[in-house]
């Protein structure tokens, strides 16, 4: 359970300095975010399909 709020902590500190950093330093061009949202929908699809894969034929034992 340690191990768990460890890495949960310091995904939250790391997402909480790149939020801060792309505030700062991000660009404010909308057309440069249009083109770069476009590929978040088949990223997120080639993360869930990938994630299905890996539990139907690699089961953790244990």
């Amino acid at each position: 359970m340690t191990t768990l709020i460890t890495i949960l902590a310091l995904l939250f500190a790391a997402l909480f300095i790149l939020v801060t950093l792309a505030e700062k330093y991000g660009s404010r061009d909308t057309e440069k975010t249009a083109k770069l949202s476009r590929y978040i929908i088949p990223l997120m699809i080639a993360l869930v399909a990938a994630q299905v894969i890996r539990f139907v034929f690699f089961p953790e034992h244990g």
